[in-house]
């Protein structure tokens, strides 16, 4: 019976591996605080761990990890940039991940924060719930006819893209790796990234964290934006420069920013700190302070199916020993 250590547990996560471990004989030790380099010891004694997107298995990690005799990081995620792959070989432990659950989670999300944030459903309804059943301020703009932008095409980027279609929208598409006949099938265009950024009302980021799409808008790209454009971020917070999207909000550049990831979001999402009354990120408190600006704390891939299909995934890699499925592993 294998042994792993759970980081980062919240209920859901407890409720749905234990579902999908069914009588696959793993026993979990459930910790409820990150890994990094300074909780790795309480892997001892465990064959594997099972990590999110905010542990942190850098070098000095993954080193401590090996010499507890750990063989294998277990990603209950998409992403894998918070882990040292080149380490992680030299150590000798296996990586894997799940490298799709639900698109049309994160893909649904994207154009909820676009509908909340334009018709303004947020701030009506606190409206309503006070009695106030004014109209003044809540003008939004109808979805048909407008011209949409989609950066990376991937599972999400092309449930997102259908989705907009099906409002109407025109959609043009940037990837470096262009599918030609998905998008000819669906009416999509795909073009070049500044033609996307200054075309699209609505720019919607699809995208991996890698070196080339850190800070991928930043002051020179927002700039070429288009004027009152609005921007949907479900992705990665590194790919935006937040510093740069405060100036272009303060310039009154864009119609509306809608995030459901923070470039430095850890140690803040997934986590109450209402009980503190204040934000130590100084960002973050001032991107909350624009009215155009609507916040979701990394929730876009929690749906029921996507958590069924991350567990079972995840139980699935653990169990594989050594037979891997097509894409799962990382080293």
């Amino acid at each position: 019976m294998k042994t792993v250590s759970f980081y980062d547990t919240k209920p859901y996560d407890r409720d749905y591996i234990l579902a999908a471990t069914g009588a696959e004989g793993i026993r979990w030790h459930f910790h409820d605080f990150r890994l990094t380099a300074e909780t790795a010891a309480t892997a001892a004694g465990s064959d594997a761990v099972c990590v999110f997107v905010n542990d942190k298995l850098d070098r000095d990690c993954l080193q401590q990890l090996a010499k507890a005799g750990v063989r294998h990081a277990a990603l209950r995620c998409a992403g894998f940039n918070q882990v040292d792959l080149t380490a992680a070989k030299e150590f000798g432990i296996a990586v894997t991940r799940v490298p799709a659950y639900s698109p049309h989670a994160v893909a649904d999300h994207s154009v909820a924060l676009l509908l909340t944030l334009n018709r303004k459903i947020h701030r009506a309804h606190n409206r309503v719930r006070e009695f106030n059943f004014s109209l003044a301020g809540l003008v939004g703009f109808d979805l048909h006819g407008k011209t949409v932008g989609i950066i990376g095409t991937g599972k999400i980027g092309r449930c997102t893209a259908q989705i907009f279609r099906g409002f109407g929208c025109h959609v043009l598409a940037y990837d470096p790796f262009p599918n030609p006949e998905w998008a000819a099938a669906n009416q999509i265009t795909h073009t070049a990234f500044d033609e996307v950024l200054a075309r699209a009302d609505i720019l919607s980021l699809h995208l991996p964290l890698t070196k080339d799409t850190h800070h991928l808008l930043n002051e020179r790209t927002l700039a070429r934006m288009k004027p009152g454009a609005y921007l949907l971020n479900t992705s990665r917070g590194k790919l935006i420069d937040t510093a740069a999207l405060i100036e272009t909000l303060k310039a009154g550049r864009l119609g509306g920013v809608a995030l459901d990831v923070y470039e430095e979001e850890e140690g803040i999402f997934f986590e109450d700190h209402s009980h503190r009354g204040l934000l130590e990120d100084d960002e973050l408190s001032r991107l909350l302070t624009f009215p155009n600006v609507l916040i979701t704390s990394h929730q876009a891939f929690l749906t029921h199916e996507a958590l069924s299909e991350i567990a079972r995934v995840t139980v699935t890699n653990l169990n594989a020993s050594g037979s891997w499925l097509d894409g799962t592993l990382l080293t």
